[in-house]
């Protein structure tokens, strides 16, 4: 999964696509890397952050929504927790449902994702994006992490979405520190619940540049693709990613080395 943040304020690359054109060329771009989907955000879910209206989130998201979809046969995920923007946004070509709150803000996310017939992401977070990172507690993050997980895939299932298509996001960064975080990593197999598609969004992430002495975010690609590669070997399905072609390879080499004794 591509990543686009349509956003002023994203800790990665907030600004960089003001113009909607600039986003539809770089995520073509991305495309040719080796990118299999365009997630698409259009507002900031970062440490600290403020929510923006609906408006002025689907103001964003419409034009590079339209624009991907007449050049590209990738299919386009919306990064919203919002009904009325995802359902616009499924009307205008979408064809996933990234969901943060993962359906208890919003639960007709999970109703609308059964209705349309589409993949719905189910994101673990504690606390919300504006208090998520103040200081951040578990008895047993991956018990913990895993039964929230479980129970958002029942929750959707109860309300007509396919066992097939329920994706599961363990939320690195989203209320967790750095301890939290290496041990959902480490313990991927264990903290995702079976039966069920299996994402690592990890890219950039603030933790990851720690490990690298304060790499700013635009330098933490390298470390992205190697957590990445840890996620594939442990059962991950998908892995979200900034740049396409380092994440293209991760994934490429763990598909050989399955074909190894």
């Amino acid at each position: 999964m591509s990543i686009s943040n349509l956003t002023p304020d994203s800790f990665s690359d907030g600004g960089r696509f003001d113009a909607p054109s600039d986003a539809v060329t770089a995520a073509l771009a991305e495309e040719k890397e080796g990118a299999d989907i365009f997630d698409l955000g259009a507002e900031s879910t970062r440490p600290g952050s403020e929510p923006v209206s609906a408006e002025e989130e689907w103001n964003r998201l419409a034009p590079v929504i339209q624009g991907l979809a007449s050049n590209s046969r990738c299919p386009i995920s919306v990064d919203t927790y919002r009904a009325s923007v995802a359902e616009k946004a499924l009307k205008a070509g979408a064809a996933i449902l990234n969901d943060i709150y993962a359906g208890r803000k919003e639960p007709r996310m999970l109703d609308l994702a059964a209705e349309w017939g589409v993949p719905i992401i189910l994101m673990h977070m504690l606390g919300e994006p504006r208090t998520m990172q103040v200081d951040p507690h578990y008895e047993d993050v991956v018990a913990e992490v895993h039964d929230f997980l479980l129970e958002r895939a029942r929750a959707a299932e109860a309300a007509g979405v396919p066992k097939e298509h329920i994706i599961l996001d363990p939320g690195l960064g989203f209320g967790k520190n750095m301890g939290h975080n290496l041990s959902i990593i480490k313990n991927f197999a264990r903290v995702m619940p079976r039966g069920y598609r299996k994402l690592m969004a990890l890219s950039r992430k603030a933790f990851l540049g720690r490990l690298m002495n304060g790499a700013p975010p635009l330098e933490r690609d390298g470390l992205t693709s190697v957590a990445n590669a840890l996620a594939l070997m442990q059962g991950a399905d998908l892995i979200r990613g900034h740049k396409s072609a380092p994440n293209r390879a991760a994934a490429d080499l763990v598909a050989a080395l399955r074909l190894v004794e």
